[in-house]
């Protein structure tokens, strides 16, 4: 029986799997919600629609400098990613793309980012994007996440730039606002990557990676995803109690923060992988829910 020739990819089949490869190297999924964040800190900061070029223009450069970060931190974490199941396939573990050009596609990305916020939009917002991209690579990626349990905590603001981005687009400088916009999704970073790290602490384990379930245990990771959730509906009130919301923000934080509570104080009782894939799945829809209703508040 004579077996059939399988066609080689043609060139345009070629060029479309590099692209899609390098956009891997982005991570479009991670960044969706970062950019959620910063287009609501952009319609609380301006009260209502800025100019609609301008808000193009800080989304295509905040995706830029996240893309960068995470296109850098797949270079420095190829020796973890080809340990881990989750991240064997990402372009440079799988050999798709040599490390020294993803490396310089995140340096590349990074660069263009600060021209395009810088130019279009304004220097602060550039500088902004910059810092995130900083102190994702350089605090998290290549210090904390290799040295200490307690790395996303510190390395967690690097998640929580993007509202100032926003902010400071629409407005041209921070306010208290913005900065309470900030400490919202840095107190929302620790019980949502702990929660996920749960799901993944085997893999975590296998690479030798110090997240908070491998040395400390499952039991005291999930406690730990319950006081941190506290102090975070407790930061969530902080812009009524500024005079910067109103009762419609006032009372969806607190509906939406009884929601995490309730599903941190069943993980703590049972840390268990249901419980953890709830939590982690609500605290998206939570932060995206929570912002949105400060967008309409202020509007």
């Amino acid at each position: 029986m004579a077996t059939r020739a399988v066609p080689a990819p043609t060139i345009a089949g070629r060029a479309l799997g590099a692209v899609g490869d390098y956009v891997r190297l982005t991570k479009p999924r991670v960044i969706s919600l970062l950019l959620l964040t910063t287009l609501c800190a952009m319609l609380a900061a301006d009260r209502g629609m800025p100019d609609g070029w301008r808000i193009l223009w800080t989304l295509v450069g905040g995706y830029l400098a996240a893309g960068g970060a995470n296109a850098i931190n797949q270079y420095v974490d190829r020796d973890i990613d080809a340990r881990m199941r989750r991240t064997t396939g990402r372009p440079v573990v799988a050999g798709r793309v040599r490390p020294g050009d993803a490396l310089a596609f995140g340096i590349g990305l990074g660069v263009v980012s600060a021209l395009v916020l810088g130019f279009l939009v304004n220097w602060l917002s550039a500088g902004l994007a910059l810092l995130g991209l900083a102190l994702y690579v350089g605090l998290y990626t290549l210090w904390l996440k290799r040295t200490t349990a307690h790395n996303i905590v510190i390395g967690g603001a690097a998640g929580a730039v993007p509202p100032l981005v926003g902010w400071a687009a629409a407005t041209g400088r921070l306010s208290l606002t913005a900065l309470l916009l900030f400490a919202i999704v840095f107190y929302w970073t620790p019980p949502h990557f702990w929660a996920l790290a749960l799901l993944l602490q085997r893999d975590y384990a296998e690479a030798g990676v110090p997240m908070l379930p491998v040395v400390s245990g499952e039991g005291e990771t999930a406690r730990q995803v319950l006081w941190w959730t506290i102090v975070m509906v407790g930061v969530s009130l902080l812009p009524v109690a500024t005079g910067a919301a109103g009762a419609l923000y006032l009372a969806a934080a607190a509906v939406l923060g009884a929601a995490f509570l309730i599903l941190a104080v069943r993980l703590a009782r049972d840390p268990a992988v249901r419980w953890a894939r709830l939590t982690f799945s609500y605290s998206m829809l939570y932060l995206a829910l929570l912002f949105a209703a400060l967008v309409v508040d202020r509007i």
